[in-house]
């Protein structure tokens, strides 16, 4: 038995509502000191030797942030779309004991602050379509335009994933490089990657919702029209046999 378009859409409403969940507990990382924001991050690299930096450094969309004794970051003041660049005033500012790699190059700094406009925009379409996908349970319309948000949302989501696995695993390879510890941020990559596969599943929920739509449409009509097409051919055969009567009477003799 087939999906209907209330149980297509209502997966798709599922599936969208979990993206935005994971996708803001991304983003909100680093902006406060709480459970389970203080848990998330990009990287963490050891820059106990780099003068006036933390021993452990973690770097988020907000700040670059120490670490507590029980593993927890430990920010400071927020600034939106912090970028990546250890060596600029913005983060340590200082070349000393910094890799190699991330010195006279703007590669890391333009990566990591174009993330932040492209998440907010996707997150934007994807706060759409989930107000689009409450109506997409009842209309073929709804489906098809919480389908496109949902696409135009999972676009600027995939590339913002992009951009920040690029990025992050290049710096934690350059840290490895010059002798320090480093790792990315499992929960940060993992709630990223889960909300772009989100954002595919709730995609394809809402556009099957809409063909599903259709397809009942047009099945019922079909219906309608050959019950109507039936009878219609009963009646004129009734009448034609009627006028073939008129026409040709028989008498008796």
């Amino acid at each position: 038995m087939g999906l209907s378009r209330a149980s297509l859409g209502f997966m798709g409403l599922f599936f969208m509502a979990g993206s935005i969940l994971l996708i803001f507990l991304t983003l909100l990382a680093g902006s406060r000191n709480t459970t389970p924001l203080n848990q998330v991050y990009f990287l963490q690299a050891d820059t106990g030797n780099i003068p006036g930096a933390p021993a452990l450094s973690r770097w988020t969309f907000w700040n670059l942030c120490g670490v507590t004794a029980g593993g927890k970051n430990d920010c400071g003041k927020s600034h939106p779309d912090f970028p990546f660049d250890p060596p600029s005033h913005r983060n340590f500012d200082t070349t000393e004991n910094v890799p190699d790699q991330f010195i006279d190059t703007k590669h890391y700094f333009l990566m990591s602050r174009f993330m932040f406009p492209f998440v907010i925009i996707g997150l934007f379409f994807a706060v759409c379509s989930l107000f689009t996908g409450l109506l997409a349970m009842c209309t073929r319309i709804a489906s098809y335009l919480s389908g496109f948000l949902a696409w135009l949302a999972l676009t600027f989501q995939v590339i913002t994933t992009c951009l920040m696995t690029a990025v992050f695993v290049q710096g934690r390879d350059a840290f490895q490089s010059n002798g320090q510890t480093a790792k990315v941020g499992v929960k940060a990559f993992a709630f990223m990657w889960t909300a772009s596969a989100c954002l595919f599943l709730s995609c394809l929920m809402y556009c099957l919702g809409g063909a599903v739509g259709r397809k009942d449409s047009t099945g019922y009509s079909g219906r309608k029209e050959r019950r109507r097409g039936f009878f219609s051919s009963q009646r004129s055969n009734s009448v034609k046999s009627q006028k073939q009567e008129t026409t040709n009477p028989t008498y008796n003799a």
